[in-house]
């Protein structure tokens, strides 16, 4: 379905608040980053260097020292289901102290994820919060979700997801898409099926067709952050991650590179540098969470969307992903009472819409 707006940043944008409407309710498009599949490959790898494995990601990742707001602010823990809020930027540079603490920056996260493991660890949900969506910033009044990084830092954004849903964050990472370029070299390369043909804007004079591809790093850094070369702009970049993403889990899942501990070492080493995490996310932290998911594969993860009231446009002229309450009430209410699984299989989500 195309989008009927582009990316706010984009041109596009003022000619949908021309003809602005809120349109009827659907479910936005996921974004996916690679911080999923880094986790998702510590979780599948089992044996003796798996310790080592995590040692490697705690050596090579930038820890944020104050992550989590103040604890008067939030939902207690009731079960041991884990709850992993997951941001994506391409920010190309941008300084890591942006994301260190309390203090607004001048980051917005292009990609929200909360990754939601049941008690039982037999599956990993991850849900897609679109960027643009209308809600309450505590203590800012509402903006766009993905402001609150800007206003507050990583604390803020944890207390705004935890009010939301009404759900504890256990951890935080972020990565920045350049973790894409080392992943897909330490694999061999990967291979993407395009449905449609662009032109890189950086990759100057390289254009590619629909159909597969065998993408090496650049490339495939390339095609993540395209957006320019596509008549709904950011949304198709989207669709293009989500393509890519399930490119790698297909891979970096196959029974040759998990028994090839050195291509799993190498692509632990790519991703890590690009990966920020709160300061309790360590080695022993992964490992353990590795040791406990080691039976998780491709088929084991389901990914969808948060349910969106379609779009509209704030009062002061931005375009927006507007809330739908009653979504946001039973997911709530699904990871409180451990079947989100029921949830996603009643709500007919396809994996990955």
């Amino acid at each position: 379905m195309t989008h009927p707006f582009d990316s706010p940043d984009d041109a596009r944008g003022a000619d949908f608040r021309e003809r602005r409407r809120p349109v009827k309710k659907r479910r936005g498009r996921k974004v996916l980053i690679a911080v999923g599949v880094v986790l998702a490959l510590v979780a599948v790898v089992a044996g003796g260097y798996l310790f080592n494995l995590a040692r490697t990601f705690d050596s090579g990742s930038s820890k944020i020292e104050q992550a989590f707001p103040d604890e008067s602010t939030r939902p207690k823990k009731t079960d041991t289901s884990m709850n992993i809020l997951v941001m994506g930027s391409d920010s190309r540079g941008a300084a890591e102290s942006d994301n260190a603490g309390a203090t607004p920056t001048d980051q917005r996260a292009d990609t929200l994820m909360l990754m939601h493991i049941p008690a039982d660890r037999k599956n990993i949900y991850t849900m897609s919060i679109m960027r643009d969506l209308w809600v309450d910033i505590p203590g800012h009044g509402e903006a766009k979700i993905n402001s609150a990084l800007a206003l507050g830092g990583t604390p803020l954004m944890v207390q705004t997801v935890e009010s939301i849903f009404q759900q504890r964050i256990d951890h935080v990472a972020m990565i920045d898409f350049e973790g894409f370029k080392g992943l897909t070299d330490a694999l061999g390369g990967v291979t993407v099926n395009l449905n449609l043909p662009f032109t890189s804007n950086d990759l100057k004079g390289q254009s590619f067709a629909p159909g597969q591809h065998t993408f090496n790093g650049a490339e495939a850094l390339a095609f993540v952050r395209e957006r320019h070369a596509y008549a709904d702009g950011d949304y198709q970049r989207v669709r293009n991650q989500q393509e890519f993403l399930r490119a790698i889990i297909k891979k970096s899942t196959a029974g040759q590179t998990l028994s090839n501990p050195i291509t799993i070492n190498n692509m632990v080493g790519a991703v890590s540098p690009f990966v920020t995490v709160d300061k309790s996310f360590d080695s022993g932290a992964v490992a353990g969470l590795g040791l406990e998911l080691r039976d998780i594969r491709a088929q084991n993860t389901v990914m969808f969307t948060l349910p969106t009231g379609g779009v509209g446009t704030s009062t002061d002229g931005q375009s927006i992903v507007l809330a739908d309450p009653n979504a946001i009430n039973d997911i709530s209410g699904a990871m409180a009472s451990g079947t989100l699984g029921e949830y996603v299989a009643a709500n007919e989500f396809e994996n990955g819409n």
